[in-house]
């Protein structure tokens, strides 16, 4: 859907983007991670023909960027605009109409829109009036209504209180098993880690970390694993274990162990006569996956 080839940027002698390549594949709902000041908005820019870059390209489904793919695009930034004083539906129509929705079936995406997210007794209320979370979910609409083949979503849950932040976590979803593409970009490794199936993670410019989310993971994993068994079975470990933790609760003991790769299956050998309820590895978290990063950067 996306391929950033060269992409350089800079703001008088601040240098935003350096020379970055990266793809996004069509269908994906792409994570754009990185510290503030890395870059993400002067890529997003130059993706919706804000901006321009300095030097490179940027291609949209295998064409060089014009003006033509606007329609195909949908954006939500981080800063919302609209207007307080129109009312919510012809705000929504005026919107819809300016990315070429003909007026008839704006009209009709509007309402199913309206009644998806509750707001139908809004409909004709001015802007000002909603609350901030209602406000959110009407710029939401407005990014949706012309059917974008790529949606860009700049910090999607900003306002959400967490029952509105599952509804939208859930039509991401959505229209990513529809096939929208889905660039998101968030300080919310969380919500990353469960909406992504792909990450970049730029730093100071440059990617540091690309790839499918479960292949990153891998990468970093810790070697811990969490370990449940009856309590006093276990006097004497075998070699190359090292017990990071160990409590006991209700007759059984819950251990965390640190574990090198060569030492697991003489491990699971040792536990197979003993009478184990978990023994599981401990999944990396995104968010110390993003720590450690960019402090090595």
């Amino acid at each position: 859907m996306i391929k950033a080839e060269g992409l350089h940027k800079s703001y008088g002698d601040h240098i935003a983007l350096h020379h970055l390549d990266l793809e996004v594949k069509a269908g994906s709902i792409f994570g754009l991670l990185g510290p503030n000041g890395a870059g993400k908005t002067s890529f997003i820019r130059i993706i919706n023909q804000i901006t321009a870059p300095d030097s490179g390209q940027l291609f949209f489904q295998g064409e060089k960027l014009s003006a033509s793919h606007i329609k195909k695009i949908g954006y939500l930034p981080e800063e919302r605009g609209l207007y307080p004083k129109m009312k919510v539906g012809e705000q929504l129509l005026y919107l819809a109409q300016l990315k070429e929705v003909e007026k008839s079936q704006a009209k009709e995406r509007i309402l199913k829109w309206l009644k998806d997210f509750q707001l139908m007794d809004w409909k004709d209320k001015n802007v000002e009036e909603l609350s901030k979370g209602m406000a959110q979910k009407v710029q939401f609409i407005a990014t949706l209504l012309h059917q974008p083949e790529l949606l860009i979503l700049d910090e999607p849950f900003t306002g959400f209180d967490p029952r509105n932040t599952e509804i939208i976590k859930k039509e991401i979803r959505r229209l990513g098993e529809m096939g929208t593409t889905i660039i998101f970009s968030t300080h919310r490794m969380e919500s990353v880690e469960e909406i992504c199936d792909s990450i970049v993670l730029i730093n100071k410019g440059k990617k540091v970390l690309e790839g499918p989310l479960r292949d990153i993971k891998q990468q970093f994993r810790s070697g811990n694993y969490d370990l449940i068994l009856e309590e006093n079975e276990i006097s004497t470990w075998p070699a190359g274990i090292e017990i990071l933790s160990q409590t006991s609760l209700q007759g059984k003991l819950h251990l965390k162990l640190k574990l090198e790769p060569e030492n697991k299956q003489s491990l699971l050998q040792f536990l197979s006569t003993k009478n184990l309820h978990l023994f599981q590895e401990e999944e990396a978290k995104l968010h110390d996956i993003f720590i450690q990063t960019t402090a090595e950067e």
